[in-house]
């Protein structure tokens, strides 16, 4: 189907990201005025705190798409946000040594 690798590659991230911005946070599946909505838990602050350098950069473009979900349970979510950042950015679990 594709006959170079970057078309493929290209293919592929853009798949990821439309998949990612369907589950970012300000969805009207968290929308607090939306029948049938909860507030996000700790698996939805999770995954946010993965996605948010992908809702960071479409969130210059687009005033609808947030970084962090308002309507949630408070601390779960805070904590799998949290995590999730330090998935995807790193750092909190890193250390180095020094060799002498």
């Amino acid at each position: 189907m594709f006959k170079n690798k970057k078309y493929l590659i290209l293919a592929l991230i853009l798949c990821a990201i439309f998949l990612t911005t369907s589950c970012a946070p300000g969805n009207y599946r968290w929308a607090p005025n939306m029948p049938g909505s909860k507030p996000a838990n700790f698996w939805a602050g999770l995954w946010h705190g993965i996605i948010i350098i992908i809702n960071f950069v479409i969130s210059l473009f687009n005033k609808n798409v947030k970084i962090y979900e308002v309507n949630n349970y408070g601390w779960p979510y805070n904590l799998g946000f949290i995590l999730g950042l330090m998935i995807s950015v790193g750092g909190g679990l890193r250390y180095t040594r020094k060799r002498r």
